[in-house]
């Protein structure tokens, strides 16, 4: 028996997993973020163990005799997260998380200073990235950054509170921007841009690796015979592609969660920073990945969802079959965006509301400019020399078949749908907990059953391959004014 553990930006989950990787139960528990000033995104990072705590000891009430047999434990979690400890482990301030924007005078300031963050860091400097918000923090709060004593990504905070260890693998710690991440190691030279050293920093490891033991009264609070091995584990999108079996150069994935993200898997480091592509490690062993990330994926839609006051899934039940684009057109740029323009402060529209625009074409609006936006982090991969034929969904967003339908027709690419895609990053780390207590194995890593495999739809192509060249030419026109 193995648990994968996901510390989502909105809740945790928890899944818990045989050896043949059929998953037997799953509990999750709510999060919240707070947004104290406009592009400020920030969570208590306690949270995430109170809802941990909470989805394990579901499980360990409904589920006691497989419970007691847990080997191994797997770590995924929202990148980026800067949680400032100081020398008690004890969290100074609230974690700045992925989407918080407050950072970006510090991001040209910090290129500017020291170019090797786009070379060994293989990545622009972005708000998102964790290594300007500790600038942010030494700039703006001195005596916070004073007391720091470790900085860890939300998931290996947990893992402290699960082990005591202060580890962190390879494909979150990636996107810190300290890393060299062609050597897979912490970079002086990055660390020193910003002000910290190594003691700063938590020990790394490979993602299918041990990071240390379950502390004993947990494993007991929690049933366990014996304290399982924590898997070093990897950020939420490495982790999916576990899940997905995207571990394999050329294999691909897409997520529909609060952000987007088009995923795909490389064998060797392969930056391309004048797209805004992302370059980080992979969380199984030499192995790299490239990402184009769209800040605004599900969380457009649940900003439609808010408000027009109804749920999200009656929204998409309104758009039940494609026809045809929208005749509006959506910026899914709420907060900024990154791949490809990397400009934190954009913000997104409607174009082309008339009088005859309902609640269905709003929503169907949204659900195509985000494919649209996600079109773009193709194009910047293509770019880069990434061919992408073939990808699995991911996300709460891929429960919605037209979604699918109209992404794989816009990226002229068949999407695959697991049977479990919302527990991509759960079941990747799952995985990766199996690999550290039995050894690694490229079976573990398998493409898990697939529900479905949605084809471009050839009747749409063309209409969305121009309502795409028309979507493009609103970027330039809003950020002109």
């Amino acid at each position: 028996m193995h648990i994968g553990l996901d510390i989502g930006t909105s809740s945790v989950k928890a899944i818990l997993m045989d050896d043949s990787q059929a998953v037997l139960a799953s509990a999750s528990a709510h999060l919240t973020v707070e947004r104290p000033h406009p592009g400020w995104s920030e969570q208590d990072p306690d949270s995430w163990w109170t809802a941990l705590e909470q989805a394990m000891d579901t499980l360990a009430t409904s589920h006691p005799r497989e419970m007691a047999a847990v080997r191994g434990i797997g770590l995924s979690g929202h990148m980026h997260g800067a949680t400032l400890l100081d020398a008690a482990n004890k969290p100074l301030r609230p974690c700045i998380l992925w989407n918080d924007g407050r950072s970006a005078a510090q991001c040209a300031d910090l290129e500017a200073r020291e170019p090797r963050f786009l070379s060994l860091g293989g990545n622009r400097v972005m708000p998102g990235f964790t290594a300007p918000k500790l600038q942010w923090v030494r700039e703006n709060e001195p005596e916070i950054f004073a007391r720091t004593a470790k900085v860890l990504l939300p998931k290996d905070y947990v893992r402290l509170r699960l082990t005591g260890e202060h580890v962190g693998d390879m494909s979150d710690s990636a996107g810190t921007l300290w890393m060299d991440v062609a050597a897979r190691d912490w970079s002086d030279a990055l660390l020193e841009a910003t002000g910290l050293n190594r003691s700063h920093m938590p020990r790394l490891v490979e993602g299918s690796d041990a990071s240390g033991r379950l502390r004993p009264e947990l494993a007991q609070r929690w049933g366990m015979t014996s304290a399982p091995v924590v898997a070093g584990g990897g950020g939420d999108n490495a982790a999916s592609a576990c899940g997905t079996g995207a571990v394999k150069p050329g294999s691909a994935f897409v997520s529909l969660g609060t952000s987007g993200v088009l995923f795909v898997t490389n064998d060797r480091f392969s930056p391309n920073v004048g797209s805004a592509v992302h370059a980080f490690c992979h969380a199984v062993p030499d192995t790299w990945h490239q990402m184009g990330v769209i800040l605004s994926a599900t969380d457009s839609l649940n900003w439609l969802s808010k408000v027009l006051r109804r749920p999200a899934q009656e929204l998409t039940g309104l758009v039940t079959e494609l026809k045809r684009p929208s005749d509006v057109m959506f910026m899914p740029y709420l907060g900024g965006e990154r791949t490809p323009h990397n400009d934190v402060a954009i913000r997104g529209g409607f174009f082309g509301i008339s009088h005859d625009t309902d609640e269905a074409e709003l929503t169907h609006a949204v659900l195509d400019g985000v494919a649209f936006a996600l079109m773009d982090c193709l194009a910047a991969l293509t770019s880069a020399g990434t061919k992408v034929e073939r990808v699995t969904a991911v996300g709460g967003g891929s429960r919605s078949r037209v979604w699918l339908e109209i992404i794989a027709t816009v990226l002229g690419v068949t999407v695959d749908l697991p049977q479990d895609g919302d527990f991509g990053a759960a079941l990747g780390a799952a995985r990766l907990g199996q690999a550290a207590a039995d050894g690694y194995s490229d079976a573990l890593f398998s493409a898990p059953p697939m529900a479905a495999a949605i084809d471009p739809n050839p009747a749409l192509r063309s209409a969305y391959g121009e309502a795409y060249a028309r979507w493009r030419k609103l970027y330039p026109a809003v950020k002109e004014i």
